[in-house]
């Protein structure tokens, strides 16, 4: 697979892996000893990052189009992320709140769905009757 599609499924950077990961293809095998026994420069990575914007915006707890908002473009370290918690400036507070209320409807949602699979599954069960 391509050292791109490798990072994905790793969740890391790929332009803070190093050259030998970026410029050749990675068999599933070598995939699957990663993800089992991670070297240390993959350790480091996904402690220290910088991290791919989706883990970015998992951990600051935005969508990845809050960050855009917010104008973050570019992938940031676990201190960088850590700083705009504890600052939570004004955007991010905005951000987190929108998305928690999306979450929020999303369980709606769900819910109501389930409910009306429910009324359907028991009028179904009461026609066979």
């Amino acid at each position: 697979m391509k050292p791109a599609t490798a990072a994905k499924k790793l969740d890391v950077y790929l332009p803070a892996t190093p050259a030998e990961f970026r410029e050749r293809p990675i068999t599933r095998a070598e995939l699957a000893d990663l993800q089992a026994d991670p070297p240390e420069w993959l350790r480091t990575l996904r402690a220290d990052g910088p991290h791919p914007k989706n883990l970015v915006a998992a951990k600051l707890g935005i969508s990845n189009s809050g960050l855009v908002r917010g104008g973050i473009t570019e992938a940031l370290t676990t201190a960088q992320i850590d700083e705009l918690l504890s600052e939570m400036p004004d955007w991010l507070a905005a951000e987190r709140a929108t998305q928690i209320e999306v979450r929020r409807e999303e369980r709606r949602v769900k819910s109501l769905q389930a409910d009306k699979r429910r009324a359907r599954e028991e009028g179904d069960a009461e026609s066979d009757a």
